[in-house]
């Protein structure tokens, strides 16, 4: 009898990565007073003036030199308000999901330390000298949604109508980039998803409801280094086995030679 897929089949890294995001919001805002948060964030969040020495000169803002390089990781984890974070794990679970199982735990770590490192670096190159704190995963989420498209619309992933439901389908030969460019459904993805970034982007549309500005160029750079990265991360294929020799009533067997 075949078994059933696990409706909440989310892989253990995801459901950790979630809590992580939970519980450093959760302090933020239950245990924390207005001055020790503001103090966290200035230590944590991704801040382009930080790296403005005419502006800041000797670092005025805290963490030194350490955080000029954990904070293009660390505003990731952070979130402002729980409707922030909510957005973002909903879009992190099946895209997170399905490079989790396919990366395996670490190197998916790594793949949302690179993205995110990548949508920090595109926010400093558009926003040099500006003081306003960047935070949230949407760079690495994006990451995730452009590195999925590599896979999982190629026949048997997990995207793909002929899918089976297991875990094989998670380990699709990857699509090449330069074909990537002839598939129509990649193509509409990719165009749905710019689309989607300029209307909350440069239209200053939260998908939150915030009022915050939304920070659509760390976005595309997330998801630029999702796409172009994505080999990078990826496990090499696993060899293939002979299947077992079988022999017939000849005294030989399938593959021509004669059994002792």
């Amino acid at each position: 009898m075949q078994q059933r897929e696990p409706l909440f089949n989310i892989p253990t890294v995801i459901v950790a990565l979630i809590a992580v995001l939970a519980g450093l919001h959760g302090i933020r805002t239950l245990l924390l007073s207005d001055d020790q948060n503001i103090e966290f964030l200035l230590t944590f969040a991704f801040i382009p003036v930080r790296y403005d020495g005419s502006v800041l000169p000797g670092g005025a803002l805290p963490g030194g030199f350490g955080a000029e390089v954990w904070t293009f990781v660390t505003y990731s984890l952070i979130h402002a308000d729980w409707m922030h974070f909510g957005v973002n794990s909903v879009w992190l679970l099946p895209f997170g999901s399905a490079l989790a199982r396919r990366f395996g735990a670490i190197r998916f770590l790594a793949f949302f330390a690179v993205t995110a490192a990548a949508g920090a670096a595109m926010h400093l190159a558009t926003h040099a000298g500006e003081q306003f704190p960047m935070i949230g995963a949407s760079a690495s989420v994006s990451g995730a949604m452009a590195a999925a498209m590599r896979f999982a619309f190629q026949r048997g992933g997990p995207l793909n109508m002929m899918r089976t439901g297991e875990d094989q389908d998670y380990r699709v030969p990857a699509i090449p980039l330069v074909r990537m460019l002839s598939d129509a459904r990649v193509l509409i993805f990719v165009g749905v998803w710019f689309a989607i970034n300029v209307i909350f982007g440069v239209g200053a549309i939260s998908m939150t409801g915030s009022e915050q500005p939304v920070a659509w160029q760390a976005h595309i750079g997330g998801f630029l280094a999702g796409l172009l990265l994505f080999t990078w991360f990826d496990p090499p294929a696993r060899p293939m086995t002979a299947p077992p020799l079988q022999y017939d009533d000849t005294g030989t067997d399938d593959y021509g030679a004669t059994r002792h």
